[in-house]
């Protein structure tokens, strides 16, 4: 993992403090932990002072984060250095984009997004625009490689984009919208993008044949029947009394026990020629006969 550093003195502010709807959410929030567990609270609270603070957490924050779980300062910025998910520095005002690098997006064009970001927002990752309006970065697996490549911006993720995608997706910020997230081609969710061709049954969803005992095989007749204008078949009839399970088959005799190597053998043999040790006798006491 590289370094991860706070942002330098002259971006911190001086002070930071929840909004009086923040602190109300903060305190119950803590409030779902045990006593003596309130520091378990940390990292939601920091996700809380990020999006106050318009999607960085500032050293003030961490202090006021601390103070209020009664936890040191330096265990607090441990938390916000190691999850990548803190940014520590400001970022876009209008968004942040987190373009994901790992092997299934980048087969699938991650460089042309990034090169996109490149080009709109600024050369180098964690910079801001000229208006300050966005910045990006480029981020391991998101976890939604189907649908590659894509990425965050804050919480929403944009999936299966195109370059043009993205410049569309950008303008929307920009104009302050807040374009759908999810899959960009017209799929729903990671549906097979040539849609779908098994499982298209009703009956599998709509409750026809849940119940009835026969599974997949009266299912399978439902669907036919159905698709022939014949009546469903009737479920089987259940059995009066479930036959005796038959006894289980015996288990396979013991392995037999490995021989003992020649090597080990000798060094056993070794050790029992071996003269016992003299056992000293206990203090203040005579030895045993």
């Amino acid at each position: 993992m590289s370094v991860r550093r706070l942002a330098p003195k002259e971006v911190q502010p001086e002070s930071f403090a929840f909004t009086p709807e923040n602190l109300a959410w903060a305190e119950k929030t803590i409030a779902k932990y045990p006593a003596g567990r309130q520091a378990s609270a940390v990292i939601p609270l920091l996700m809380r002072a990020q999006e106050q603070a318009g999607g960085w957490v500032s050293e003030p924050a961490m202090r006021y984060v601390g103070d209020m779980l009664g936890m040191a300062p330096i265990r607090v910025y441990e938390v916000a250095t190691f999850y990548t998910q803190f940014q520590l520095q400001p970022v876009g005002k209008k968004a942040h984009i987190q373009v994901c690098g790992t092997t299934p997006c980048m087969l699938k064009g991650a460089g042309d997004l990034m090169k996109v970001c490149q080009r709109r927002i600024h050369a180098d990752p964690f910079h801001l625009s000229q208006d300050g309006d966005f910045s990006w970065e480029e981020v391991e697996c998101a976890g939604t490689c189907t649908n590659a490549p894509m990425i965050q911006v804050f919480k929403d993720v944009y999936e299966d984009l195109t370059p043009e995608d993205l410049d569309k997706i950008l303008d929307a910020f920009a104009r302050g919208e807040t374009p759908p997230p999810g899959p960009q081609n017209g799929r729903k969710s990671s549906e097979p993008v040539t849609g779908l061709r098994v499982l298209t049954s009703p009956e599998l969803y709509d409750g026809s044949v849940v119940g009835t005992g026969a599974g997949l095989a009266l299912a399978r007749e439902a669907i036919a029947a159905r698709a022939n204008g014949d009546a469903a078949p009737a479920a089987p009839a259940p059995a009066a009394a479930a036959a005796a399970p038959p006894a289980p088959p015996k288990s396979d005799p013991a392995p037999a026990k490995p021989p003992v190597a020649e090597a080990v053998k000798a060094a056993g043999n070794a050790d029992a020629e071996k003269p016992a040790k003299p056992v000293a006798p206990p203090p203040g006491g005579k030895a045993a006969d």
